[in-house]
């Protein structure tokens, strides 16, 4: 029985020890490193050739915020917003349009966009700037009349010219965005017995606004810089502003610089506008919403707090 009990308790007993750890080497990515060090280098180079050359950097923050380069930065945000204000309206109005049973508005509609889509908007400009060569007035009846070089000034033809292109745009992005609703929604209204504008207003346009709100913000971008193409009509918008200031100032290409400076400034500001937007219509459809860029920044923040009072307590 002793025997017996000394073998129970002998070495076969012990747990039988795990697999050994795997040391995992690292793949090595020399193709990134070189990439890396040839994107530095170029940037390199370009940072050394504008140093380099002839330019009067001070004349930069000398201009920044000038009373007159305040004011074409003015115009150009009034231009964008009345401009985006047509083309959402009118997009709108298309998209129905385009969509409708009816074959005189939807072919009304379809001409529409072709035809604003497919020629230039710089060309646009100039052709409303220069309808004065074909209407010597304009006759509006009892309404309105009055020679047609004093009608159209600069900032009309700006306001009809990227307006009525933009139009376009925005009605092929709402015709998307309400095609992307699910036709059973309509149908469930119709059972209820909601009008066609009842159920556009209540539940489809809603629920495309989910579609139609980020390429919109693009589109929002997009016209702030193309505002740039109206100093051709002689509207004092940011760039003919600055263009005026570097004839005089004898700074050309430094206000030019300048302009550039302020539409990075004006698009960062709509990128981060856009970014809220898209995360507020994104609200239904995603369960966790992606983290906003403070709350990303606290995390990281607190994250290295961690980091740092485990090592001192270690």
């Amino acid at each position: 029985m002793t025997a017996d009990i000394d073998k129970t308790d002998g070495p076969a007993d012990t747990p039988p020890a795990g697999p050994e750890a795997i040391k995992a080497i690292p793949v090595r990515h020399y193709g990134r490193y070189i990439s890396a060090v040839v994107a530095l280098a170029a940037l390199g180079a370009i940072v050394y050739a504008f140093s380099q050359g002839r330019i009067n950097w001070g004349a930069i923050p000398d201009y920044f915020f000038n009373d007159r380069i305040l004011s074409g930065v003015g115009k150009t945000l009034l231009l964008t917003v009345l401009c985006m204000i047509i083309g959402i309206v009118g997009g709108i109005l298309l998209a129905v349009m385009r969509l409708s049973k009816n074959p005189v508005t939807s072919s009304i509609a379809w001409f529409y966009i072709w035809f604003f889509r497919g020629t230039p908007v710089l060309v646009q400009l100039i052709v409303w700037f220069n309808l004065g060569l074909v209407f010597e007035y304009i006759n509006l009846g009892p309404i309105y009349k009055d020679e047609w070089s004093q009608f159209m000034t600069p900032f009309l033809t700006a306001l009809l010219g990227l307006g009525l292109n933009e139009a376009a745009y925005m009605a092929e992005i709402c015709r998307a965005g309400l095609l992307a609703v699910d036709e059973g929604q309509t149908e469930a209204s119709h059972a209820l017995g909601m009008s066609h504008a009842k159920t556009l207003r209540r539940i489809v346009i809603p629920q495309a606004m989910r579609v139609i709100v980020p390429p919109t913000g693009n589109e929002v971008i997009n016209m702030l810089k193309t505002t740039s193409l109206v100093s051709v009509v002689q509207y004092s918008e940011l760039l003919r502003v600055a263009q005026d200031i570097g004839q005089t100032s004898g700074a050309p290409a430094e206000m030019l610089f300048l302009a550039a400076a302020w539409y990075l400034v004006l698009t960062s500001i709509f990128s981060v506008g856009q970014y809220y937007l898209e995360r507020y219509y994104a609200r239904g459809s995603s369960r966790s919403l992606p983290a906003t860029p403070l709350q990303k920044i606290r995390a990281n923040l607190l994250s290295l707090s961690n980091r740092n009072s485990a090592g001192g307590t270690a």
